[in-house]
């Protein structure tokens, strides 16, 4: 299936799963979380665009969609308040971020380190994932058991991806055809600077990895709530976007810390525009059912 994974460049990588190292944050360490922040977070050799909005509540930290910036988030932050510390940040070549030599996924998961370093992240944060941003949300959950709250998936890491040559082939098409309009759809968080087949080749990762993801999804220890769309998608159509969200049904019933909490009438695309609500909702009861030994 040839999805968007709208709002993750170049071929992947072979790095390994890191955190960051000290002088990778030089200059990006602040003393004070009540503050509101905004600014640049080193990391291997980019920089990310980083905004924290202080606060003494809970910290939500929330992952992109494959090519989104931050600034699809702000529904789901005005509908949550001050009540909670909102953390979000633009992947690389997304956003406000520079550009890298590694657009891998593994690269993205050191990212999430490296953010919640810099910012001095010492609670147990909720992650929340909007389509390739949950895929990243739930690996970095089952490689570091108990150190957050719980994920909110949103519309993604369900384990349904497409995959094979021809599968490969598809989507590097449906990019190249897109090729005139990425540059168009940067400026409005929808595209990376990064060229057709690169944006196609962070595709290709993805719809590998959700593919597997179901072992993944297995071993999460922590709570994984998911708010899916019903509509069609970018590159999937109705029935084949039925079958990606219906093949998360085994999953939920051999996990049961993983659970949908709604499923919306928004598509893929439009779902943190149009159901917010749901998705803030989702945090609510994260932190709701949180153990008390979860509560910092």
């Amino acid at each position: 299936m040839t999805r968007a994974h709208t709002g993750n460049v170049g071929p992947a990588s072979k790095s390994t799963h890191a955190a960051p190292t000290r002088s990778t944050l030089m200059n990006t360490v602040t003393t004070s979380t009540t503050s509101a922040w905004t600014g640049m977070v080193t990391v291997d050799d980019t920089a990310l665009a980083v905004t924290d909005t202080g606060g003494t509540g809970r910290t939500v930290v929330y992952l992109n969609g494959a090519y989104a910036d931050q600034s699809h988030w702000r529904p789901v932050i005005d509908e949550l308040g001050t009540g909670f510390r909102h953390i979000t940040f633009d992947e690389r070549a997304r956003g406000k971020s520079k550009t890298s030599a590694d657009y891998s996924f593994e690269a993205c998961v050191r990212d999430v380190d490296a953010v919640l370093a810099a910012r001095g992240v010492t609670d147990r944060p909720i992650l929340v994932g909007w389509s390739y941003g949950a895929t990243t949300a739930v690996h970095w959950a089952e490689r570091n058991p108990g150190r957050t709250v719980g994920v909110v998936c949103v519309d993604g890491a369900m384990p349904y991806g497409l995959t094979g040559e021809e599968g490969r082939e598809r989507i590097r098409k449906l990019f190249r055809r897109m090729r005139f309009v990425l540059p168009l759809t940067r400026p409005f968080g929808m595209a990376a600077r990064m060229s057709a087949d690169e944006h196609a080749e962070v595709n290709i990762e993805i719809n590998e990895l959700v593919a597997a993801i179901a072992p993944v999804l297995d071993r999460v220890a922590d709570p994984v709530r998911y708010v899916l769309a019903t509509g069609a998608n970018l590159g999937g159509g109705q029935e084949e976007m039925e079958a990606v969200r219906a093949s998360l049904d085994p999953v939920l019933a051999r996990n049961p810390n993983i659970t949908v909490s709604a499923k919306v009438p928004s598509n893929h695309s439009k779902i943190l525009r149009k159901d917010f609500r749901a998705v803030a909702e989702a945090v609510r009861e994260t932190v709701a059912r949180a153990p008390r030994s979860a509560e910092r």
